[in-house]
């Protein structure tokens, strides 16, 4: 584990979210490894990243991508050893750059030897490991998640004749958080992974541990009990982690995921990032102001994380139906491009690849409460391959240069895990790492630059309090961000159109803005209303400075 004095490290942080197998091949088997991402650290140090988030590493059957765990003490064999695990922990750590993983809770693979041993019979020891009923009438009111492949979380098992628990897919049987000896095994996991460095965890499906009639079973009062005990284990044997929460709900429940600040530290901020696109199609600030002032403040030393798109569907399960109708007329026209209640694309396709927009969404994210995940690949703008199955249309190997295969790996083609994005408008051979780093006016070469500005401001945006001014043109969304004597001004065009904004800001008359970017000092603000013109899709970060700060 990464030492470091500042224990909030993790709200001043830029995370970056990685596949093993679709980061960098370096045995020419045509799959991303631990090898070789390790070759590819100072790459990632070189953007600014400082904390990494690895899907699941452990061995598994791969019928989701590696969520169906076979067995949680191993890497799969793909990915290399845990020897090529250890050094590559070391090797982040000796960047300073911390590593975060998956770690699935809810469910295993039906090929789980504990599940393996459960089915053999019903008076087996590793029978109460799983949820089982003679009958589908329990727990009635849990929703189905996928509903585009599920028709039930019940699935029957032919061999004790009786069904199993799952509330994802029927090879994923949920394990029984009733039974105490599933959830020391759990700790042990936890404690497994820790004692060899790993900076925390990023905790899958967390709402879902515990089964109870009568309700959704979801977000129990016995869910939140069991992730207060992992808090205090980690707290008390490993200080320094980082829980991060995978709780895909409303505000009011996803904010509990805080406890009293003896729960996780951070959580996604999934209310917030369909909005984001929904103010953007309907170039109205007001779904982001409305969802931000339902989800801050939070306990100081709690976080959101927030983000713009990952290695899943763009989820649209906490929208109205109306916001749902929105978001699939404006960036998912073709039925391939949907999945279950959500968008299956990457962020550059589902805006056009427009830079504007890009640039645009970039700046909202790294300037909103919360800390910044970012997904691999999109500080290129790569694209999608929407006619690979579920989800692996945006989990393609990444871009690096021209060459064959993409500079992801020497084996031939017909080998790779999945190919590379051939679309005129995302090809490789011009979309690429090499490429972009070679041109100062890339996206690359922006990211890295907006990133190094964000974390100049780190403190303040990472955070500060918000609090939104009024512009007079909803198109325009603005906000003024504070931490102590550091002010930081927001200004937002949310339209595909050129506009302005007047802001009253006589409270800060006599201060200096200065646009964060150049350093370029703007008029003095004084009584009259301050006015701003915008070019669409545009934005400025300006930090304030009072009188007499040299202005």
């Amino acid at each position: 584990m990464l030492e470091d004095e500042n224990r909030l490290w993790y709200r001043d942080a830029i995370f970056y979210e990685i596949p093993v197998r679709s980061y960098y091949d370096s045995n020419r088997d045509g799959i991303g490894d631990f090898l070789g991402l390790t070759q590819k650290l100072d790459y990632i140090k070189s953007i600014g990243i400082d904390c990494i988030w690895l899907l699941p590493f452990y061995k598994s059957p791969l019928k989701d991508d590696g969520y169906d765990i076979s067995d949680f003490y191993s890497i799969l064999p793909e990915y290399g050893t845990i020897e090529d695990f250890d050094l590559f922990l070391e090797e982040a750590h000796r960047r300073k750059i911390r590593v975060i993983a998956d770690l699935v809770l809810n469910h295993v693979s039906d090929q789980h030897p504990w599940f393996i041993e459960a089915r053999k019979s019903r008076n087996n020891p590793k029978r109460d490991w799983f949820v089982w009923s003679d009958t589908m009438d329990r727990y009635k009111d849990a929703r189905i998640i996928f509903i585009d492949t599920e028709r039930s979380n019940w699935t029957w098992d032919q061999n004790t004749g009786q069904y199993y628990w799952h509330r994802f897919y029927s090879h994923q049987p949920d394990l029984n958080y009733d039974n105490p000896e599933v959830r020391e095994e759990i700790k042990k996991v936890i404690r497994f992974w820790l004692s060899r460095g790993l900076d925390g965890f990023r905790c899958d499906a967390v709402p879902y541990l515990f089964e109870r009639e009568g309700t959704n079973c979801e977000n129990l009062p016995e869910t939140h009990a069991f992730f207060k005990e992992i808090r205090r284990m980690v707290d008390d044997e490993f200080p320094g982690t980082v829980l991060l929460a995978e709780a895909n709900q409303w505000p009011t429940e996803a904010k509990k995921y805080f406890g009293n600040e003896d729960e996780f530290h951070m959580a996604f901020n999934f209310p917030l990032m369909p909005r984001i696109f929904i103010a953007l199609a309907k170039e109205d600030s007001y779904p982001i102001q409305n969802i931000i002032k339902q989800t801050v403040p939070v306990p100081p030393t709690c976080d959101w994380g927030v983000f713009l798109r990952n290695h899943d569907e763009l989820t649209l399960e906490m929208v109205t139906d109306e916001e749902r109708d929105i978001m699939f007329s404006e960036y998912a026209k073709l039925p391939k491009m949907r999945l279950n209640l959500g968008i299956r694309r990457r962020l550059s396709p589902l805006v056009d690849a427009d830079r504007y927009i890009l640039e645009l969404l970039h700046g909202l994210i790294m300037a909103l409460p919360g800390s910044p995940i970012f997904y691999y690949g999109d500080e290129i703008n790569m694209g999608d391959n929407i006619f690979l199955g579920d989800r692996n249309g945006v989990r393609t190997p990444m871009q690096w240069s021209f060459d064959r295969n993409a500079g992801f790996s020497a084996a031939d083609p017909e080998m790779l895990y999945a190919p590379v994005i051939t679309n005129a408008n995302y090809h490789y051979e011009f979309l690429n790492v090499e490429a972009q780093s070679r041109l100062p006016s890339s996206f690359l070469n922006w990211f890295r630059k907006a990133v190094s500005v964000r974390k100049k401001n780190s403190l303040v945006l990472g955070r500060g309090d918000i609090e939104f001014l009024e512009t007079g043109n909803r198109k325009v969304l603005a906000f003024l961000r504070s931490y102590d004597s550091e002010k930081m001004l927001c200004i937002f065009n949310l339209s595909r159109d050129p506009t302005n904004a007047q802001l009253d800001l006589r409270k800060y008359a006599g201060w200096t803005p200065e646009e964060s970017f150049s350093r370029v000092p703007f008029p003095k603000i004084g009584e009259l209303p301050y006015f701003f013109t915008m070019p669409r899709h545009s934005f400025f970060w300006m930090n304030l400075s009072p009188p007499g700060d040299g202005n």
